[in-house]
């Protein structure tokens, strides 16, 4: 599989990466959209036999029981691997009944956050921690300075964020540059056919400054699989089905005519509607890597296809074309001038 370096830093990621998010039984938020621990295992093994290199979990996902088992299938080969983790929210997922240290990105959280994590995975190390999203209720270079700490004793190797305006990110790595502290590397973002409002900042600052880009949720939170339709409810045991506001804000007629244009394309290449939408990604020049989750093995094996399909020229187009968004001030208007 293609390796990828992470931006300017010396990592080498494979273009697909494995999201361990549905690992682990989750009486929070994933409540019932995880996998048992037996196909998790499954598909961790299988990811790893055919060459992906990266593996992207965090403390919150199924309340910690995703990292625990991350550290036990890593045993024998943590060396091989590129292990990324993150914090920022209490680990149990009550965001409301947390203690005021129990999450966020201040000194204190972050250096105790990493310090579990560390003992969950069984590791001595992490090779990218992220922090899960922007804090500003605590200073950049207070955050920015606990983690070059982190990188400084040994205990993490590069850091990166995830769910960062474009505002805060470009304010962090101005104070790590002022005060020499260690840089964000990487951005975990939201990106797909149906959700390209990256473009309109994030992209453009990595791009500038020479960030990895880590994409989630690549299908649309499985929009993208081809398994819904204008027609029908979300299939039952579906995500859609159980995360009732996400299927409302992602069943427009825009996204339907999106996934309309992705099953011709599959159809024409003999392939997946899953593959047409990763591939779609992986044409993306400043894209670093996909996290791929899946709960079952067959989705993922779906999804490995994407690394060998090739889109042509007018495919790219039409894609883009199709699933344009509205902008909004002041991209329109720069974008009849000029590239922004």
């Amino acid at each position: 599989m293609e390796f990828r370096p992470l931006g300017r830093c010396g990592l080498k990621v494979t273009l697909l990466s494995l999201g361990a998010m549905t690992f682990g039984d989750s009486p929070g938020f994933m409540k019932g959209v995880t996998s048992t621990d037996d196909e998790a295992r499954r598909i961790f093994d299988r990811a790893l036999d055919a060459g992906v290199n990266c593996v992207d979990t965090a403390n919150v996902y199924s309340e910690g029981k995703s990292e625990e088992l991350t550290g036990q299938w890593l045993k024998g080969r943590r060396q091989k691997i590129i292990l990324a983790t993150k914090c920022r929210f209490p680990v149990t997922g009550a965001w409301n009944a947390a203690a005021p240290h129990d999450l966020g990105l201040s000194r204190r959280h972050i250096l105790e956050a990493c310090d579990a994590s560390l003992k969950r995975l069984k590791t001595d190390f992490i090779d990218l921690y992220q922090v899960h999203m922007q804090d500003t209720q605590v200073p950049v270079e207070e955050t920015m300075r606990a983690l070059d700490d982190l990188v400084t004793s040994g205990k993490v190797r590069y850091a990166g964020c995830s769910n960062y305006t474009g505002y805060r990110l470009v304010e962090s790595l101005w104070a790590s540059d002022k005060r020499d502290f260690v840089r964000f590397e990487s951005v975990q973002l939201q990106y797909s056919l149906i959700a390209r409002d990256a473009e309109r900042e994030m992209i453009p600052a990595c791009n500038a400054f020479g960030l990895g880009v880590l994409v989630w949720s690549p299908l649309g939170r499985g929009f993208l699989s081809g398994k819904y339709s204008r027609e029908a409810p979300p299939p039952t045991g579906s995500r859609l089905a159980s995360w009732h506001d996400t299927w409302t804000r992602v069943a427009t007629e825009q996204n339907f005519r999106t996934l309309d244009a992705v099953q011709e394309v599959a159809q024409a290449h003999e392939t997946s509607a899953a593959a047409v939408s990763l591939a779609w990604l992986l044409s993306k020049p400043f894209v670093t890597t996909i996290i791929v989750g899946a709960r079952k093995l067959a989705q993922l094996e779906d999804n490995l296809k994407a690394a060998a399909l090739k889109l042509s020229a007018d495919e790219m187009k039409r894609l883009d074309e199709v699933s344009t968004p509205a902008w909004g001030y002041p991209y329109d208007f720069i974008g009849i001038r000029q590239e922004w």
